[in-house]
């Protein structure tokens, strides 16, 4: 049902919280509080058993089917004893009342109520009537008033608490005996405890002078090859030397020199 055909003001939309085993005092009591108003009781499912419970038997209790059905029924005050099947037969109660509607709701249907209220498009106020509240949790039990247990206290209760399950006293670090160090621990240490910094001898090791500068020989000729090339016992031969084996002389002048150009000026030409 559309919700243009619903003519209640929200301010006479009301959710009362009841639990379940409540509903029937709180239906008496607000059937006593408004014995001037035609009351319709709408529920689900079993209306005699809701009938047959109520103390005003004129009370009309009805079924969602048998209220669709009948299309010209209207109320003063409906009243809603549980929650529809469908959420959309919901709407179909309003539109039967003309002045107010009251919903009996128990907690467990607190979230089937909030697809109601997204077909109708407002939240629906809900207050409590004193008496039938939803019962409260149970207080959690204050916490004793023992202190705290030292550092000292949980390692005796972690201790005795081992003994009983393995039957073995158990050892603890700070009961073992300290080390003894030997003379070659003791070198390691210097006179206030510090450790000493290890330095290595690389001069005894294998790779001791690897990369030393090592110091090169003479290069020294040792005559020709087959093709008549001359052999030397370093790297560089023709650099540093002939090709008959003699060294050369960097003073030395070049044996072919470029061919000279000789220019001769011109003589300017005379002003006319």
């Amino acid at each position: 049902m559309p919700t243009d055909s619903i003519t209640i003001k929200p301010n006479n939309h009301r959710v009362y919280q009841c639990p379940n085993d409540k509903k029937i005092q709180l239906l008496n009591k607000l059937i006593i509080d408004n014995d001037k108003a035609n009351i319709l009781v709408v529920c689900s499912q079993n209306p005699q058993t809701i009938l047959d419970a109520l103390e005003n038997k004129n009370i009309k209790v009805m079924e969602d089917r048998e209220l669709i059905k009948d299309k010209e029924l209207k109320c003063d005050m409906l009243i809603s004893y549980d929650l529809p099947i469908k959420n959309i037969v919901y709407m179909a109660r309003l539109g039967k009342t003309t002045d107010k509607a009251v919903m009996l709701l128990d907690e467990s249907e607190q979230k089937e109520l909030y697809q109601i209220e997204m077909l109708l498009g407002r939240a629906i106020k809900q207050e409590v009537v004193e008496g039938f509240e939803y019962e409260k949790p149970a207080p959690r039990p204050e916490a004793t008033g023992r202190k705290p247990m030292t550092q000292e206290q949980i390692k005796e209760v972690a201790k005795k608490r081992y003994e009983e399950k393995t039957g073995e006293p158990k050892e603890r670090s700070y009961d073992k005996p300290k080390r003894d160090y030997g003379d070659e621990d003791k070198k390691s240490y210097d006179k206030t405890g510090a450790k000493k910094e290890f330095k290595k001898d690389f001069s005894k090791s294998d790779s001791a002078g690897k990369w030393d500068k090592k110091k090169k020989e003479p290069n020294k000729y040792l005559g020709k090859d087959e093709n008549g090339k001359a052999k030397f016992s370093g790297k560089s031969g023709d650099r540093n030397h002939g090709h008959d084996g003699t060294p050369k002389d960097k003073s030395n002048a070049p044996s072919k020199v470029g061919r000279t150009i000789n220019i001769k000026a011109r003589k300017p030409k005379e002003e006319e």
